[in-house]
């Protein structure tokens, strides 16, 4: 059994899940949030980058108010949403679904100029076995990297596109994007938090297309080395879910992909992102 770790934390208890990436909270009511009570918390989760709350029996309003106290709400470009709440993007998986959300490793939207900086996703519905979401610190991948890859890439930017991502995905859940533009974006490979001040990898599988100024057989070997790289189970933890329990993931500094072990099992919750702000590099 994981021990607590040593911290300044008095409303909760810790546990870490890796000694690189993730931590569950224990003793806690996410139903009742006080201003110290989310002030832990926010710090929790910059030292952790994802948090997993278990047994949370809160509502979708308490799950709203509680991701809105981290910033406002990110309405997805593609994804259908609850006609009373735009924000409210709903996942679910069953035996006649076509796809899987996050079936491969990625940051959420990034593709967005300013992409999501987290995302809190409460499920109510698991599978009897299966459903594990794997998570990725992307500080570790960074710190990983030689100097002088580091160096190197601290200069280069990524285009991030969605629309290889989402055109068509989710028409069998009555969507019809032929007049959608879907956002399309440069960012840094190398991110600077904004918050912690650290250095992550910030590109991913599903959305990066290409590394601006590359030919393109230089931009795809460079890529696939950095997306083999980020990928390593040494970076990685991996969450079993029970019914009610709750991820919350900074997505400046994770990627993340939920395993579709389960079919024709059901896996379905809410997910709420909050919005984000460009991404920048900064010299440490």
């Amino acid at each position: 059994m994981p021990k607590t770790n040593d911290n300044p934390f008095t409303r909760f208890r810790v546990v870490k899940s890796t000694p690189r990436i993730g931590a569950e909270i224990l003793d806690i009511d996410l139903s009742h949030v006080d201003d110290a009570l989310f002030s832990e918390l926010h710090q929790a989760f910059l030292e952790n980058q994802v948090l997993f709350f278990r047994d949370q029996k809160i509502t979708r309003e308490q799950q709203r108010a509680l991701a809105s106290r981290f910033g406002n709400l990110h309405v997805h470009p593609a994804a259908p949403h609850l006609e009373e709440d735009q924000a409210a993007f709903i996942i679910h998986t069953h035996k006649e679904s076509k796809i899987n959300n996050g079936g491969v490793w990625h940051t959420d939207v990034s593709c967005d100029r300013e992409p999501p900086m987290a995302t809190m996703l409460h499920l109510h519905v698991v599978p009897p076995l299966g459903g594990d979401t794997l998570f990725n610190s992307m500080y570790a991948a960074y710190e990983d990297l030689s100097d002088r890859m580091q160096k190197f890439l601290s200069g280069l930017v990524a285009v991030h596109d969605g629309e290889q991502v989402y055109r068509g995905r989710y028409s069998d859940r009555g969507v019809d994007d032929s007049d959608t533009e879907y956002p399309k974006s440069e960012h840094p490979i190398i991110r600077t938090h904004p918050e912690t001040g650290r250095q992550s990898l910030y590109v991913n599988r599903i959305f990066t297309s290409h590394i601006k100024g590359m030919k393109p057989a230089e931009s795809r070997a460079l890529l696939a080395f950095l997306y083999d790289h980020a990928e390593q189970p040494a970076f990685q933890m991996r969450f079993k879910w029970s019914q009610n329990d709750i991820a919350f993931w900074d997505n400046r500094c994770v990627q993340h992909l939920a395993v579709w072990d389960y079919w024709p099992h059901e896996r379905k919750g809410i997910r709420y992102t909050i919005k984000g702000d460009q991404p920048f590099h900064r010299e440490a």
